[in-house]
């Protein structure tokens, strides 16, 4: 069934993807195996009851509603970006951020692969950027620091923890681990 609304365009495609190779030695001697096993956020066991019986175009529409039901949500709480991508260009973006669902991408780098999480790592990502790219070394006045604080937080709530052979490479890594080192958020 999982394959089968894959193909339907409503549900992720695994974030990892383990070829295991598998040895075992007992008492009744030895054994080995190999086997293939897919690794999918957490979130999704509730998002494939929700689109069970959805076409792509109603499951999109369900993210795209959950996704900006988010921002809004923090935008009323002070949180929001200039990025024409979470502003004017939204319903385009939202096609991008889609795909990467369907990719198994937010699988892996959001806590719970769910449109909230990835409509918050997106928000927290831009503010960031916005506040620390080009900077040349200017210091950030306090309501800078206060909504960068505010964003780290945020991402680092948002983001999942990364496996240990990825996360120097991860945006967690830059934008939460690093962001706190060099701007004490």
């Amino acid at each position: 069934e999982l394959a089968t609304m894959q193909a339907r365009g409503v549900m992720p495609q695994p974030a990892y993807r383990l070829a295991l190779d598998i040895a075992c030695d007992s008492f009744f001697g030895r054994h080995q195996s190999q086997t293939d096993v897919a690794y999918y956020a957490k979130g999704y066991a509730a998002w494939i009851n929700i689109v069970r019986n959805m076409q792509a175009e109603d499951a999109f529409e369900l993210f795209a509603q959950r996704y900006k039901a988010q921002l809004r949500q923090l935008a009323e709480a002070g949180m929001s970006a200039a990025h024409d991508k979470l502003n004017a260009g939204l319903d385009v973006h939202l096609g991008g951020e889609w795909q990467y669902f369907l990719d198994g991408t937010y699988g892996l780098c959001t806590r719970s692969g769910l449109p909230e999480d990835i409509a918050i790592k997106e928000l927290a990502t831009t503010v960031i950027k916005e506040i620390t790219e080009e900077r040349y070394d200017k210091p950030l006045s306090h309501a800078e620091h206060a909504k960068l604080a505010a964003a780290v937080g945020l991402l680092d709530a948002a983001s999942a923890p990364f496996a240990p052979h990825e996360r120097l490479r991860s945006s967690r890594y830059r934008l939460v681990d690093q962001m706190r080192t060099a701007y004490g958020v």
